[in-house]
């Protein structure tokens, strides 16, 4: 057969468009996930190591699966309102968030052990759990509530204070103060707090309007919410802390099962990876919180292992207790976390 130069021009000068159209075919079938959470915004380089943690993830992700996943990051809680991100997760409504777990703590009890104060008092314990019993329950217990843990976060945290600085049990008596999960709050309402529960991105309004006297929340948190411009002290949680918390990436279980065997295994190792990147970020956040404070002329002061076992022994009493009794798994919960040391 004879092919006319003609009918080879014609073909060449097609391949171009034919090419064309199956690029932005392939673009236009990417997957987009979108991703919620409740801290300032920034780029993949500045600002809020939460924020950062997620457009690393999605740079990464697209990256290894060729484009085939693609994220929308919404900071500040501009997709939807903090505590209602979980509910989302669970419902397929969010494809995923970085989310305290002891927010969901009214919803499934046994998430408070997520935020239970003086349970863990270092990053080592923290990480420990990931191995441990009380690690595989969790995980399975979120999956089975349709959530699917991505990366684990904890966060170390101190106290903002409004007047004087919030060290001792005594150091409560008679403030309006926030702890961060039902548990947090019954230790510092035993201690003789008032409590105010608020989400961290709603505590400089409240404690610009007198809502709240102090605020118990991660380092990062205390930074940028830029709480040192409304505060006369600062306990920091840098070296002793009764206040550590489970703040992972986590992604709708139904969203995490529509993906491709390869888009998942890019999902799950990203996730993985960035477990260092949050530890040393949360690391270096519990030091520059110090000197942002100091800076501001606020009083800075650090808790010792003493008066972190003062505080122990109240939320023993007050709030470990409670928990143990809201039902049975609450107490398996709270006895596979006391077995890591």
């Amino acid at each position: 057969m004879t092919i006319s130069r003609r009918a080879v021009l014609k073909g060449l000068a097609a391949a171009p468009a034919a090419f064309a159209v199956s690029r932005y075919a392939g673009a236009a079938d990417a997957r987009v996930i979108k991703i919620s959470h409740q801290f300032p915004g920034g780029t993949i380089d500045s600002g809020d190591f939460r924020d950062r943690l997620t457009r690393k993830f999605a740079a990464e992700v697209e990256k290894r699966t060729n484009g085939s996943l693609k994220f929308e990051v919404y900071p500040g809680s501009s997709l939807m309102k903090t505590v209602a991100q979980f509910s989302a997760l669970r419902k397929g409504a969010l494809d995923m968030s970085l989310y305290p777990l002891a927010y969901a703590g009214g919803e499934v009890a046994e998430l408070n052990i997520g935020l239970m104060p003086c349970m863990v008092t270092s990053y080592e314990q923290g990480f420990a759990w990931k191995k441990a019993e009380i690690g595989r329950e969790l995980t399975k217990l979120l999956e089975a509530k349709g959530v699917k843990l991505i990366t684990w976060i904890w966060q170390a945290g101190g106290t903002a204070s409004r007047a004087a600085p919030v060290v001792e049990p005594n150091d409560v008596k008679g403030l309006k103060i926030r702890g961060g999960s039902r548990e947090m709050d019954l230790m510092l309402k035993e201690a003789g707090g008032i409590i105010s529960s608020v989400p961290s991105n709603e505590i400089y309004p409240a404690m610009q309007t007198g809502s709240l006297d102090a605020a118990v929340t991660s380092s990062t948190s205390l930074i940028s919410f830029r709480l040192e411009e409304i505060s006369k002290s600062l306990t920091s949680g840098r070296g002793k802390s009764f206040w550590y918390m489970l703040e992972p990436l986590i992604m709708s279980k139904s969203t995490y099962d529509s993906l491709d065997p390869a888009q998942q295994k890019a999902v799950t190792e990203v996730g993985q990876e960035l477990e260092t990147f949050a530890t040393s970020s949360a690391r270096v956040d519990d030091e520059a919180v110090v000197a942002v404070y100091k800076r501001a002329g606020a009083k800075v002061t650090d808790m010792d292992q003493n008066t972190v076992n003062r505080w122990r022994k109240i939320a023993e009493t007050a709030a470990w207790t409670d928990f143990s009794k809201r039902n049975a798994e609450c107490e398996r919960y709270l006895k596979m976390a006391k077995a890591v040391a």
